[in-house]
């Protein structure tokens, strides 16, 4: 398998390229983090944004040359919206400090988003090492992008990936409601929901150097991504979620009023007054969930349309 080396790739245009890495706790890696990508993409502004490290990151990173903004919100998803809003410019590259990603695949990554004209690039990890990809992140990856193309699209293989490119009209119109680490699947189905064109990459993904601590906790935050997963389907999907819950409710009245059945075809009465009402109430409800999906469609079908014409009103380049 061959990846892109640290060979310059002439870039189009003389566009603005941007390098954003939110940053917690990474003195141990930060500055190699600003080191490889200022020599991958030495035409580009390389911005650390620290939310509210504890360590020396800050000092790292200046040193290394990066431009250093702080965000007091906790959380990476914080921290993004803040860098989509505040940062003016043509390409937005995103990544890690913690020196996992592959700098030296960042000049094709932003070549292929320039040369067949797509609004994001997704780094697919490729790495044969267990500390770097855990088994468990490798299986929920595995899940919630199987649940994302299930319900979105099957455009992605690592829908989790924190290591891509993008287009200033994906930035702009990108509205960012996520908060942690669940703000990767929101990047990806705001994509998809819109049908931006977009593509995936391969690249290596490397185990932390040593000292470097992660801060992703599989069970809290695959729990969050499951919530967000949830949400954004309920938002973007209403009559599907809907009707799962209007099918599953009209399941039990059914097996509630089976039993009431066969009494009633056995002796013409119906002695359980109360269970009768009980199923009729929960079947009434199956009919108001499919009814509100009906309803909701309609709106998100509208929400979809503005949400288009907004990104594409955004300039796909600076002036």
């Amino acid at each position: 398998m061959k990846f892109p080396t640290l060979a310059r790739i002439k870039l189009m245009n003389d566009q603005v390229i941007a390098v954003l890495i939110p940053c917690y706790n990474e003195e141990a890696t930060i500055g190699q983090t600003v080191r490889d990508f200022r020599a991958a993409l030495p035409e580009a502004q390389v911005y650390v944004y620290d939310n509210n490290s504890r360590d020396r990151t800050i000092e790292a990173a200046r040193d290394a040359g990066a431009i250093v903004r702080q965000e007091p919100l906790q959380g990476k998803g914080n921290v993004l919206r803040r860098m989509f809003a505040d940062i003016e410019a043509d390409i937005y590259l995103i990544t890690d400090g913690d020196a996992t990603y592959d700098a030296a695949s960042a000049p094709s990554m932003i070549k292929l988003l320039q040369s067949e004209q797509l609004d994001m690039v997704n780094g697919m990890r490729v790495s044969d090492a267990i500390a770097a990809y855990r088994p468990g992140h490798r299986f929920g990856n595995a899940l919630f992008t199987g649940i994302i193309a299930m319900l979105f699209g099957n455009r992605f293989q690592d829908i989790l990936s924190g290591y891509r490119v993008f287009s200033r009209r994906f930035v702009k119109s990108f509205p960012a409601l996520s908060t942690g680490f669940e703000i990767e699947t929101e990047l990806t189905v705001h994509a998809l929901e819109l049908r931006m064109p977009v593509m995936e990459l391969q690249t290596p993904y490397n185990e932390r150097p040593e000292g470097s601590v992660s801060k992703l906790n599989t069970w809290r935050d695959g729990f969050r991504i499951l919530c967000m997963i949830i949400k954004l389907t309920k938002r973007g999907r209403p009559l599907f979620f809907f009707s799962v819950i209007g099918a599953v409710l009209a399941l039990m009245a059914v097996v509630i009023s089976i039993p009431l059945l066969h009494t009633y075809l056995q002796t013409g009465l119906v002695p359980r007054f109360p269970t009768a009402i009980l199923a009729t109430g929960i079947m009434v409800m199956a009919m108001l969930s499919v009814t509100a999906g009906m309803i909701l469609d309609t709106v998100t079908t509208g929400r979809l349309e503005m949400k288009r014409m907004m990104y594409l009103n955004v300039r796909k380049h600076e002036k």
